[in-house]
């Protein structure tokens, strides 16, 4: 395993970035389901978010934290996907800041 950790700005209040959050898990299950198959999410307290997810065979396990100004990413790369973790860093930092950086409702 292979850990990675990506840090994405926000001016965000905490309850709107969790709302987002949550809208988006619902879009990517629909989305990526034939694909990824189970996305298990949970909230662990009011700011740490767990996500656990197959892609191929292969587990990830990561949390999205809430901070003030920024959200951070943790996840676990499982070893054959170690050799994408340039590409996974990037896609977590697209899609994160598209969702959070702009006036999306």
């Amino acid at each position: 395993m292979k850990s990675i950790e990506v840090r994405v700005p926000h001016t965000l209040e905490r309850d709107e970035v969790r709302r987002r959050l949550d809208t988006a898990l619902v879009k990517a299950r629909d989305e990526y389901a034939a694909v990824v198959g189970d996305i298990e999410a949970a909230w662990e307290g009011d700011d740490r978010l767990r996500v656990l997810l197959t892609v191929s065979g292969m587990k990830f396990d990561g949390t999205v934290d809430i901070m003030v100004e920024e959200l951070i990413v943790a996840l676990q790369v499982p070893g054959m996907a170690a050799l994408f973790t340039r590409r996974i860093r990037d896609g977590i930092e697209e899609r994160l800041g598209g969702l959070i950086g702009s006036q999306q409702v």
